[in-house]
């Protein structure tokens, strides 16, 4: 798990392997060889996370909390980085900004539900599947209110149990992903006249974009 099984590599003693344990404890980001080296301060995006799931550059790496999902899996989409790791940076960046960040105002599940959407509309049956169980674990302490809202974003004009703000939200979302040079600020502007505010018709905008940016990498 250290990337100790390169046969150049000497076995570091005990107190060597504790204080890299430390180091790698305080940043997952660093490279266990660096953090053996004592050398914190490189932190090169060089994330092969498990064995099995990146191909190797230069030896194993444990896998970074930062990357590993509840059950401890790296996505699908993470793993295509593994050939190009600097990459990662940004793309983890848009994607905990635009899904996670606590600034942002509107609801977890809708900003689900918008990903699910979009993923729909460009075929991106990963991302749709992922998405919804999000979407789904958001929503059960709503009994029955996931299938209801689901079945609603296979429709071609979501509606109820999704509200009028909501489906104006989506009917955005659906321009901007079919024909985003259709969009203006007419679109804007109603979405204003149901009440969004502009902040928060920004986060919208977000989520549509970001995953007209990951629907194209995973498909």
């Amino acid at each position: 798990a250290l990337g100790l099984t390169d046969p150049k590599t000497k076995t570091p003693s005990k107190p060597q392997l504790e204080a890299a344990l430390a180091q790698l404890h305080d940043d997952p980001w660093l490279a266990p060889a660096e953090a053996l080296e004592g050398k914190k301060e490189e932190r090169r995006m060089q994330l092969v996370a498990r064995v099995g799931a990146f191909r190797g550059f230069g030896g194993l790496f444990i896998a970074p909390p930062k990357v590993t999902g509840p059950g401890g899996q790296v996505d699908n989409v993470l793993q295509i980085h593994s050939l190009r790791p600097h990459t990662l940076e940004g793309h983890l960046a848009l994607y905990k900004a635009v899904l996670h960040h606590p600034r942002n105002s509107l609801q977890r599940w809708f900003l689900e539900a918008i990903a699910v959407r979009v993923s729909l509309l460009n075929d991106c049956e990963y991302c749709a599947r992922h998405h919804a169980a999000g979407m789904e674990r958001l929503l059960q302490r709503e009994p029955g209110h996931y299938d209801a809202y689901r079945a609603q974003l296979d429709e071609a004009d979501p509606g109820k149990p999704f509200s009028r703000r909501e489906q104006a939200a989506l009917l955005y979302v659906d321009a901007l992903t079919r024909q985003p040079g259709s969009v203006g600020a007419e679109d804007v502007a109603a979405l204003r006249g149901v009440g969004w505010k502009d902040g928060q018709i920004l986060e919208i905008n977000q989520v549509a974009a970001y995953f007209a940016y990951a629907n194209r990498t995973v498909t």
